[in-house]
């Protein structure tokens, strides 16, 4: 070996080595062929990831063969046959049949009878009637007010009931009866009376040609008040078949004010008790007629 300017040089005779070749244009026996290194790591690397692969099959099968046979069991646990999946199938499912639905009239059911129909015709009002049915009791109480009840009358006699020309206009429209109570409180007193018509029609006429007034009842603790030609309240109604009057005073005898609201309020409770009891007729036997027809 030698050294000159240049540098280093390599020669020699058969069995000196030449230099190597660092661009890799040459090659001898004892250099690795860097070709088929590559070709059989790339072999090694195909393997390793087909078995990966080929493992993770493997793996999801093996679970999936696990989920099957739970949800199998599951299904055999709760009794229920089908498909492994755990949805009901079309033999599970209920039919429309097991469970009939409410079946409806194509009629419609008749209106409830009108409770004024049955007071307005004695052809339908058959209820028993007096003067206890229309005022029971000993007493009545209007809110805060508590009268006390005195005499009653029954008369199918109309104008003994009555004073003036009342009499005559309840004769001639066809009156049945009068029923009479009277009610008091702190020497206040009214008389109400019912005149009993066999039509709605004959009553609504009494009532629009009323004159005169009713006859006051007294008795049963009540002394005789409006006669005598005392000024007094009187009032004319009627509803259905039937017409009802008071006449309302003092039990002293005095005169009747606008100002004596103590007279007017009595008036008024007792003339609106007789309205509800008659209303009361009709209602019972409009329900009793709808009971009997069900």
């Amino acid at each position: 070996m030698s050294f000159g300017q240049g540098g280093p040089s390599w020669g020699g005779p058969e069995g000196q080595q030449n230099p190597q070749d660092p661009y890799g244009t040459q090659s001898s026996g004892d250099t690795p062929d860097w070709a088929a290194l590559a070709d059989a790591s790339a072999a090694r690397a195909r393997r390793k990831r087909w078995l990966y692969i080929g493992g993770g099959v493997l793996a999801t099968a093996v679970v999936g063969a696990i989920v099957a046979t739970a949800v199998v069991t599951t299904n055999k646990n709760n009794g229920t046959t089908g498909s492994t999946t755990g949805l009901p199938t079309a033999e599970t499912l209920p039919t429309e049949s097991a469970q009939p639905g409410p079946s409806f009239s194509s009629q419609a059911p008749p209106p409830p009878p009108n409770p004024r129909d049955f007071i307005s015709s004695a052809t339908k009002d058959t209820a028993p009637l007096s003067a206890d049915t229309l005022y029971p009791g000993k007493r009545l109480t209007m809110g805060d007010r508590v009268y006390a009840k005195g005499a009653t009358n029954r008369t199918t006699s109309c104008s003994a009931a009555t004073q003036g020309a009342l009499g005559s206009v309840l004769a001639n429209n066809g009156c049945d009866q009068v029923i009479r109570a009277t009610y008091s409180k702190a020497g206040v007193a009214v008389t109400v009376g019912v005149a009993v018509f066999d039509t709605a029609a004959q009553a609504e006429k009494a009532k629009e040609q009323a004159s005169g007034g009713l006859a006051s009842l007294p008795g049963a603790g009540v002394p005789t008040f409006c006669r005598g030609g005392s000024i007094c309240r009187k009032t004319t109604n009627a509803y259905g078949r039937y017409a009802y009057f008071t006449v309302s005073g003092f039990t002293s005898g005095k005169n009747v004010t606008t100002s004596d609201k103590d007279v007017y309020t009595t008036g008024d409770d007792i003339a609106e008790f007789t309205f509800r009891q008659i209303h009361q007729r009709g209602r019972a036997q409009a329900s009793a007629a709808a009971t009997a027809g069900q």
